[in-house]
């Protein structure tokens, strides 16, 4: 298993829609959560789109996350 924890929530696995970052155990990509989070769509909406596979805390750590990532590439 190529399985690469990024977070709680948050994996890659080559096998996996090609390696993007996903929410474990589904095929749910991260960066399809983060555009509906930068609609404004609420959070219990968002869970409720993918059926309860992404839970409020997963949102908040793909956010996180992304905010992480822009603060490193940001200079």
């Amino acid at each position: 298993m190529n399985q690469k924890m990024i977070g709680r929530y948050i994996v890659t696995d080559p096998e996996i829609c090609h390696g993007k970052p996903t929410f474990r155990g589904t095929r749910i990509m991260v960066w399809q959560v983060l555009e509906q989070v930068a609609g404004g769509m609420a959070w219990e909406t968002i869970e409720e789109e993918w059926r309860g596979k992404v839970s409020k805390e997963a949102i908040a750590e793909a956010v996180r996350l992304a905010s992480q990532a822009f603060i490193e590439h940001a200079d």
